[in-house]
């Protein structure tokens, strides 16, 4: 039997890392960027799932802290980095980030996804592993990948000219509940 099971913000959570780099990189933050606006589905067979699909609003983006620096990171430097994210992330233009499997194939302790991942307006393909765990009120589910600013055509934010920057690689960390009350 077939069904979909879809989970939001209330299920779990969607966070986005970011590293710095740079001769001035001490100086800078260590980002965790959290999405208040995504939903995800899953179409599964029985329990094996199918298909995925993720999409996020990337304007529901919230700084939630920065870590390292000279000193610790203000609402207002939150907020600044909000905003240059925004822009970097071309979000007036592509409001959504999306993720799109277009292959399920199980692994040890989960599946791999094999889609395709578009941001900023760019698609390239994409894999992510997730882990599945057994729990009372569904599977817990989880994932951690990386996605590289220039593979989807964005230049990473910068200041100082280039002396502080973020890093290519953005971490991305994924955990919810799914098929709790389908």
């Amino acid at each position: 039997m077939t069904q979909t099971w879809t989970i939001g913000p209330a299920d779990g959570e969607l966070l986005l890392k970011t590293d710095k780099t740079g001769p001035a990189a001490k100086t800078g933050h260590r980002l965790t960027i959290g999405f208040n606006d995504w939903t995800g589905s899953v179409d599964v067979d029985d329990t094996t799932p199918q298909k995925v699909s993720l999409a996020v609003v990337v304007d529901s983006m919230e700084v939630l802290s920065g870590e390292g620096g000279l000193t610790p990171m203000t609402g207002a430097e939150k907020a600044i980095a909000r905003s240059n994210a925004l822009k970097s992330l071309k979000a007036s233009k592509s409001p959504t980030i999306t993720f799109t499997t277009s292959n399920v194939s199980p692994t040890d302790g989960g599946y791999r996804l094999d889609g395709q991942l578009t941001v900023a307006g760019t698609t390239v393909p994409h894999t992510v592993d997730v882990a599945v765990a057994d729990a009372d009120s569904g599977a817990k589910v989880s994932a951690t990948t990386t996605v590289s600013h220039k593979a989807v055509g964005i230049k990473p934010y910068s200041l100082a000219m280039g002396a502080l920057k973020v890093a290519d690689e953005v971490g991305i960390e994924f955990h919810a509940t799914v098929g709790a009350s389908e």
